[in-house]
């Protein structure tokens, strides 16, 4: 048995990785019926978890401020909005 690590210590990029290998697992269809259940309950977690990476991601770019002349001045907080 291998051990997988766990998801909330993923990168975005190796989350959406794995959550492709899974999704390929799952059609394919040759996986007994346990396993595809802990596949799709790690693709779930793995779903989540890139989807929280993306909206981190857009929080950071909607706080980037611009000048005048649109170049970046600096971040503003989250909640300045």
């Amino acid at each position: 048995m291998t051990t997988e690590t766990p998801v909330e210590e993923m990168s975005f990029e190796t989350a959406m990785q794995e959550l492709e290998r899974v999704v390929d697992q799952l059609e394919r269809g040759d996986v007994a019926l346990d396993a595809s259940i802990s596949l799709y309950e790690r693709g779930a977690a793995l779903k989540k978890r890139c989807e929280d990476e993306l909206k981190r991601a857009e929080e950071k770019v909607a706080a980037i401020t611009l000048d005048a002349n649109g170049q970046p001045t600096g971040t503003q907080p989250l909640d300045a909005g």
